[in-house]
């Protein structure tokens, strides 16, 4: 019984936020048409970042400052206040400002507080700029992502809402927000963006076309948990509306779905694709960009990866949709904590594996980045699919030009 109250009452916190954060990204989102220019910005990396970035962190930060203690409250996540912080972008975090006041004052619609009064421009700031946190290897610290996936996002495709707990080195909660990942797994087929153009007739049914879920897991349960996303006047019932999901029972390579990154600029498709292949792994599309086909029939997509943006690959794995993950990041690049805490804990409580391509744990205690990674990330839905495919990566690395 201790065990189970042993972090609920964050757990329950985490929840209700990002589902609460999702409801402000699918505002942002649905207004990216007509106002893309004044929510899209690019960082010093050539990166996007968005109005739902921020405002997600700023949401997500006053939220944990009010049910935890701003002083007890260590956050390690994306974004910073260098660009709202311009002189030149008053009008910007003016946007941001109102964003974060509107998804507040719904709050008690999940459950949650809300402010007693609007928050100003330096509160919003100073939310933000709370989440400067490294980590580490002692003490609690959260690990949000708010929009992982921007490109997917600014293209009205996936993205999720990620947030963890780290404690003293391990992840133990993990929650990821999936506006857009469709509730069956027959529809992942079709590019989000674009199901409203097709023709009526064409379409599935209104009720076939659910979309948007929560994820959710904490650490040594294993379970991890799925509920829909909550729509117009609804109110989140805890965790009422919640059944749990699991990975998917393959443990043949050919028969097994494999899914990568969309891009190509911190993943070396080439090497996973002929690791697939050498293994027998049969491939699923997500969709094709800049394509006006936005059907595909199934013999028309097999022998293609199941590429999707963000951690929704790990919700894929978790809910059963998929079975292998595989990412090997080109030379330089380093992966960052927020960019899959959450999922790993989701898809280990869901009953699958998560490692480093040696097939050594992932280590969170380093900081910011996963430090002495090697060679990349395999996620599996099972141990003995996990094998075979890490033993197919040391039978290949060497005939690799990773």
């Amino acid at each position: 019984m201790e065990g189970e109250k042993k972090f609920s009452e964050e757990l329950g916190v985490a929840v209700r936020v990002v589902h609460l954060a999702c409801s402000l990204c699918r505002r942002v989102q649905e207004g990216l048409d007509s106002n893309r220019s004044d929510c899209v910005k690019s960082k010093d990396d050539d990166s996007l970042v968005t109005v739902a970035d921020w405002s997600v962190q700023a949401t997500v930060s006053w939220m944990l400052a009010e049910y935890f203690g701003s002083q007890n409250v260590s956050i390690v996540a994306e974004e910073d206040v260098k660009t709202l912080s311009n002189a030149d972008s008053a009008g910007l975090l003016d946007v941001v400002v109102s964003t974060v006041n509107e998804c507040l004052a719904e709050a008690p619609k999940f459950g949650l507080k809300k402010p007693i009064s609007a928050l100003g421009s330096s509160q919003v700031l100073d939310a933000i700029s709370r989440c400067n946190s490294s980590g580490g290897p002692v003490g609690r610290h959260w690990v949000l992502d708010p929009v992982d996936g921007t490109l997917g996002f600014v293209r009205g495709d996936q993205y999720a809402v990620a947030l963890a707990l780290i404690e003293d080195g391990l992840i133990v909660i993990g929650v990821l927000g999936c506006p857009n990942y469709p509730m069956r797994k027959e529809w992942l087929n079709y590019h989000h963006q674009h199901y409203q153009a097709m023709a009526q007739s064409l379409l599935p049914s209104p009720c076939a076309w659910e979309e948007g879920c929560v994820i959710y897991a904490r650490r040594g349960s294993g379970k991890a948990w799925m509920q829909p996303l909550i729509e117009g006047d609804e109110k989140l019932e805890w965790p009422n509306f919640a059944k749990q999901i699991q990975v998917s029972s393959i443990d043949d390579p050919a028969l097994a779905t494999f899914c990568e990154p969309v891009e190509r600029e911190n993943s070396n498709h080439s090497f996973t694709e002929g690791l697939a292949q050498s293994v027998g792994l049969s491939y699923k599309l997500q969709y094709l960009p800049n394509t006006r086909n936005f059907f595909y029939k199934l013999q028309s997509i097999r022998n293609k990866p199941l590429r999707v943006y963000s951690m929704v690959k790990y919700a894929a794995i978790a809910r059963g949709d998929a079975e292998v993950f595989m990412k090997f990041a080109r030379a330089g690049y380093k992966e960052k904590i927020w960019d899959h805490a959450a999922g790993v804990l989701i898809v280990q409580e869901a009953g699958g594996v998560v490692t480093d391509a040696g097939g050594r744990p992932l280590d969170f205690s380093k900081g910011v980045y996963l430090e002495d990674l090697d060679r990349g990330i395999v996620a599996c839905c099972g141990v003995a699919l996990h094998h075979k495919i890490v033993g197919a990566i040391f039978a290949s690395w060497d005939s690799s030009n990773l």
